[in-house]
């Protein structure tokens, strides 16, 4: 009995979060969000700011450009988008 019991149960999914701002919403259901990271350089020590625009699935239209959000890895959706919005951290002001 307790072994059909563990197999039903499911694996518990660990997903990968980053969060980063907004900068384009002019596509549908697809946001790009910039992600900004520092890192020290190896050899002078300088902490020196990266950042890399990720494309976001969002299922409504309820971000906007310069909303602070969450997102998490997901199956591929498109070519270039494997990553989904997963909550809104901070609304922009200016909208």
């Amino acid at each position: 009995m307790s072994e059909q019991i563990m197999q039903q149960a499911e694996p518990a999914v660990i997903r990968r979060t980053l969060q980063g701002r907004v900068v384009s919403d002019k596509m549908e259901k697809t946001v790009t969000v910039l992600v900004e990271r520092t890192v020290t350089h190896p050899l002078y020590g300088k902490v020196v700011r990266r950042s890399k625009k990720y494309h976001a699935h969002v299922v409504d239209d309820s971000v906007h450009a310069g909303d602070v959000v969450v997102i998490e890895e997901c199956r591929p959706i498109s070519k270039s988008m494997s990553w989904r919005v997963s909550r809104v951290f901070t609304r922009s002001e200016g909208v």
